[in-house]
C-alpha cells in the first residue's frame, strides 16, 4: 500500500501519467525500483525526479495512519474491491479513499443529484425516491451537498441498498459542515468516497471533477431539481455520454429549479413521476409495495383550500382570492394542514401542497 500511496500522492503527476507508468512497469513497487532513465522516458525528467526522490513521505505516513483506523481503507486499481464500473469510464483514479462499506462500490447503483438550494418539495421527492429505490436494492450515490444530495442520502440510508457519498474534499474532511452528522451516518451504514488526498480543502474545481465518479459508479442518474446552469447537469451529461439512463422529475414552468430538468427532458431524459418509473426503465424488480393513497381532510373548508392551492407555490393573497375566504379564515385552515403534512410553508410567505 505504501507504494500505491506514494504514486497517488506525487504532485504534478496526472491520472493519465500514473496509469501510463503502471502500464509500463506493472505494480508501483516496480516503478520505484526502475532506473531514473526509464521512468524519465515515461513521464519526463521533472516528474521522474520528484517521483523517485520520495518527496511526499510525510503525506504517505499520514495516509497510512488514516487507513489504520477502523472503517477506513484505500482501494487501488489492483484490488478486487475497486469499482469495476469506473474501469470502463474516463480517468479512473488509481486510488480511492473509502470510509465505510467498500463492498457498496460494486453494487448496482443510481445517482440522485440536484440543487443545493432545493425547495422543501424537492427534498421530499429526493428522499422518497431514494428510499424506494434503496429498499428495492439499488445503492444511491450522491455528493453530500446541501439540498437534494443530502435528502437523497437520508432517504437511502434506511433501505438495504444504502448510499455512497462521493465528496470533493479529502476523506478526512467534512463539507459542508452542516452535513457533519449525515456524513457520520453514511460512514457507519454506507460509504464516503474520495479520490483526493487527505486534508484536501473544499476547492471549487474539485466538485465538478468528482461528478464523473458519481455518474461512473451508477447505472443511471436522476435529477430532481436543477437550475438551467446547475452543476447537476454536468453529472447528467456525463451519464448520458457513457450511455447510461438519465431521468428527470418535471416541475412548474414558473420555477427556476425546474428549468434544468425540463432542458434534460427536451434532450431525451426520461420524465419520471415515481420511483417505480425508474425501476421499470432499468428492468429492476421492485420488492416494495406502492404507497397507500393519502386520505384527504374531512373538513370541506380545508379540502377546498387544498384544491385551490394546487401543487405549485402560491402566496397567501392569491390563495385567499381563489377560496373566497378572509385572510384569517385561510390562515386558520392552513396551520392544521401544515401540521398534518398536507401543506408546507415556503420562503416569501408562499405555500405549497404536498402529495
Amino acid at each position: 500500500m505504501r507504494c500505491w500511496l506514494r504514486l497517488a500522492l506525487t504532485r504534478g503527476l496526472g491520472g493519465e501519467a500514473k496509469r501510463r507508468l503502471l502500464s509500463a512497469f506493472g505494480l508501483p513497487e516496480h516503478i520505484f525500483a526502475a532506473s531514473f532513465a526509464s521512468v524519465r522516458a515515461a513521464v519526463g525528467a521533472e516528474v521522474a525526479d520528484r517521483l523517485l526522490q520520495d518527496e511526499f513521505a510525510d503525506d504517505v505516513a499520514q495516509a497510512l495512519d488514516w487507513i489504520a483506523q477502523p472503517g477506513n481503507q484505500a482501494v487501488t486499481l489492483a484490488d478486487a474491491a475497486y469499482p469495476q464500473a469506473l474501469l470502463n469510464g474516463a480517468d479512473p483514479p488509481v486510488l480511492l479513499y473509502v470510509k465505510g462499506r467498500a463492498e457498496l462500490l460494486n453494487r448496482p447503483a443510481l445517482a440522485i443529484v440536484g440543487s443545493r438550494n432545493a425547495t422543501r418539495q424537492g427534498e421530499i421527492d429526493a428522499g422518497a425516491f431514494a428510499g424506494t429505490l434503496s429498499a428495492a436494492g439499488l445503492t444511491i450515490i450522491s455528493g453530500l451537498a446541501l439540498g437534494i444530495d443530502a435528502a437523497a442520502h437520508r432517504g437511502a440510508l434506511a433501505g438495504r441498498g444504502s448510499t455512497i457519498a462521493v465528496i470533493g474534499t479529502g476523506a478526512d474532511r467534512i463539507y459542508p459542515a452542516g452535513n457533519e452528522q449525515l456524513a457520520r451516518e453514511i460512514a457507519e451504514n454506507g460509504a464516503v468516497v474520495s479520490e483526493f488526498p487527505l486534508g484536501t480543502p473544499p476547492l471549487a474545481a474539485n466538485f465538478p471533477r468528482r461528478n464523473r465518479l458519481i455518474s461512473g459508479l451508477a447505472r443511471g442518474c436522476l435529477v430532481v431539481e436543477a437550475a438551467e446552469r446547475s452543476g447537476s447537469l454536468i453529472t447528467a451529461r456525463l451519464a448520458a455520454e457513457a450511455g447510461q439512463e438519465v431521468f428527470a422529475i418535471p416541475g412548474s414552468i414558473h420555477s427556476p429549479l425546474a428549468k434544468g430538468c425540463h432542458k434534460l427532458i427536451k434532450q431525451g431524459a426520461k420524465l419520471v413521476e415515481s420511483a417505480e418509473d425508474i425501476l421499470a426503465e432499468l428492468r429492476w424488480e421492485s420488492v416494495v409495495a406502492p404507497p397507500a393513497s393519502r386520505r384527504l381532510p374531512e373538513d370541506p373548508s380545508a379540502l377546498r383550500v387544498l384544491e385551490e392551492l394546487g401543487y405549485n407555490p402560491c402566496d397567501l393573497d392569491t390563495l385567499t382570492g381563489r377560496c373566497g375566504l378572509t385572510t384569517e379564515q385561510v390562515l386558520s385552515l392552513l396551520l392544521p394542514l401544515e401540521l398534518d403534512g398536507y401543506v408546507v410553508q415556503l420562503p416569501g410567505g408562499r405555500y405549497q401542497r404536498l402529495p
